[in-house]
């Protein structure tokens, strides 16, 4: 092997080095994503509980992501982070919901903010159907249908 071979093999096995240790730097960094919105405490601060209206809350901070559905009760500001690692699932890191209450005339009521600290998981669609058997195995369910056949209501 020549002296410019050497220098070559070199530069090219440098450059290799770099582009591996570049690609599992980036590899190790999450990504962020950034979802919906909320008003800031500044935005809320401007709203006047018993005086704000659904009209005018909605000029002052925005249109909301949600409302509600029972008597169209509040309107509801949905805001999440979710940090996503190159062979992970994405976790969502950060969550705030601003829920604006209005009583029946449309009149503000209440304001709240909640966090992913205060939340629950809620199904909000199930596709399973209940069984009343909850603690009885398959053989006791099996044995106890035994003898309770009636001919006469099948025929």
């Amino acid at each position: 092997m020549g002296r410019q071979s050497r220098k070559a093999f070199g530069r090219v096995t440098r450059a290799l080095i770099v582009g591996a240790a570049l690609a599992a730097a980036t590899a190790c960094t999450p990504l962020y994503d950034n979802h919906g919105y909320t008003p800031s405490d500044a935005d809320l601060a401007q709203i006047k509980v018993g005086v704000d209206t659904r009209e005018s809350v909605a000029e002052t901070v925005g249109s909301p992501s949600a409302s509600g559905v029972l008597r169209d009760s509040g309107y509801y500001y949905v805001s999440q982070r979710v940090r996503t690692y190159t062979y992970q699932a994405p976790e969502v890191i950060e969550r705030q919901v601003v829920a604006i209450s209005f009583n029946s005339r449309g009149v503000v009521t209440n304001i709240e903010r909640f966090g992913l600290q205060d939340g629950n998981v809620v199904a909000l669609s199930r596709r399973v159907t209940d069984s009343n058997v909850q603690g009885v195995g398959f053989l006791r369910q099996l044995m106890g249908n035994v003898g309770r056949f009636n001919l006469g209501s099948n025929l």
